[in-house]
Formats: C-alpha cells, structure tokens, sequence
C-alpha cells in the first residue's frame, strides 16, 4: 500500500506530517528523520482499529485480505 504524505516545517521547529487518505493521522518529529519513523508509526496506530466480527449469512463469505 502507498500512501501521500504532506509534510510541512513546524513553525517553533522541526516538522509535523499528516496523512489526507486517513483522515486524523498525523504526526511530529524535531528532525526529518524521526518525523520519518513517527508517520510509520501513526499509520500503523490510525490502521489499527478495533473492528467487530463480520458476521456471514449463509449465502455469504468473510475474506481476509492484504494490502
């Protein structure tokens, strides 16, 4: 899966970074390079929800797939 992110420089320093395909990502970092491994982790904390169950008819199938 790619992903845009708009990253913009901070205005007391250092950068902050957000997300616009997940709505309420978004991140901060003093350098670019922890700005970098803090989108990784907000993206994975944004994907992470807590999801119930699909429940299948009996005409129906669940899947799981990977993107």
């Amino acid at each position: 899966m790619k992903l845009k992110v708009v990253v913009h420089e901070a205005a007391e320093g250092g950068y902050w970074a957000e997300v616009p395909g997940i709505p309420g990502c978004a991140t901060q970092g003093e350098t670019f390079e922890e700005l970098l491994t803090n989108i990784y982790e907000a993206v994975e904390g944004c994907l992470a929800i807590d999801m119930v169950e699909p429940q299948a008819d009996s005409g129906a199938r669940v899947l799981e797939i990977a993107v």
